[in-house]
């Protein structure tokens, strides 16, 4: 017979692994905050034309000039549109001078400049209320769907997993300095699904063991769980962190700012819905049946 994992048993060091990521995470955003790009605090958008594919490092020689925080990437077909995206709100002048730069090394004529955008902060503001609002509509949309499908404290223990790898993925952008632009809402959204289906399978593996153990064998229920999901939860996560390692390895740098949160989320994800979910629901399980023996006055 297969010997199951000590998840019950080893609660402390799941949350203590956690513990410690929530305060590397938190202290992050308290001494340096998140890099919020231009779609959050404003800045310019600046597309041209260069005819003709170009080294990253040679735009960026002039852009530098300007603003060495400005971003660089390629567009078009064949990648000869070079895009300069900077958090700094150009004047007339600037911009003029910046594509005279391109105009002198790539023999640019002045219909090559294709747009000249301005970002306003406002915009920024309102990309920030609807981020919030689109995590704080899924959080309550699957905290309805599991207490509906399986019971109120399966949905509060999922919930709080999914809030653990929210600070986490947030603290990696903190960490790391990577731009919160759009792909930052896409990228977290996408974690807390991937998150969530995780841990709808260990509950329902907890409900469908439950028949098979005693009522209150709360400890060895969730570690036959878990250990039946084990292998199912690793292989999909494995195979899912390959294919985006592979965009992140191969893409251009807005996909490498997408991917790499997403790298982690697949990681932290598995670790919640496998370590802490279950575990979180087996902990309140437990003092809920300790509290009400004590209330009947029946000895723990």
């Amino acid at each position: 017979m297969k010997k199951n994992l000590n998840i019950a048993k080893n609660v402390k060091i799941w949350f203590g692994i956690s513990l410690v990521l929530i305060t590397i995470s938190l202290g992050s955003l308290l001494i340096q905050g998140l890099n919020f790009g231009i779609d959050f605090i404003g800045g310019t958008i600046i597309s041209i034309e260069l005819h003709t594919p170009f080294e990253n490092a040679d735009a960026r020689a002039i852009v530098d000039k300007f603003d060495p925080s400005a971003d660089v990437t390629y567009a078009g077909d064949a990648q000869t549109e070079a895009v300069i995206t900077t958090k700094k709100s150009f004047t007339t002048e600037e911009r003029q001078a910046l594509f005279s730069g391109f105009q002198e090394k790539y023999n640019l004529a002045n219909t090559d400049l294709i747009s000249v955008d301005t970002v306003n902060p406002s915009i920024g503001a309102e990309a920030s209320t609807n981020a919030v609002k689109a995590v704080l509509v899924a959080v309550v949309l699957m905290l309805l769907y599991i207490t509906f499908r399986f019971e109120l404290i399966s949905g509060i223990t999922a919930i709080m997993a999914l809030v653990h790898d929210l600070i986490v993925v947030v603290g990696v952008y903190s960490v790391f300095q990577i731009q919160v632009n759009s792909p930052f809402i896409a990228a977290i959204l996408t974690i807390l699904g991937y998150s969530i289906m995780d841990t709808v399978v260990v509950f329902d593996r907890i409900r469908e063991n439950r028949p098979k153990f005693g009522k209150y064998a709360y400890g060895e229920l969730l570690d036959a769980s878990v250990t039946q999901t084990m292998r199912r939860s690793i292989f999909t996560s494995v195979a899912t962190f390959i294919a985006i390692t592979s965009l992140y390895i191969f893409g251009v740098p807005a996909i490498q700012n997408f991917a790499l949160p997403l790298m982690v989320g697949v990681v932290i994800g598995t670790y919640s819905s496998i370590f802490n979910a279950g575990a979180l629901w087996y902990v309140i399980k437990t003092y809920q049946h300790k509290k009400s023996l004590k209330t009947s006055g029946t000895k723990v």
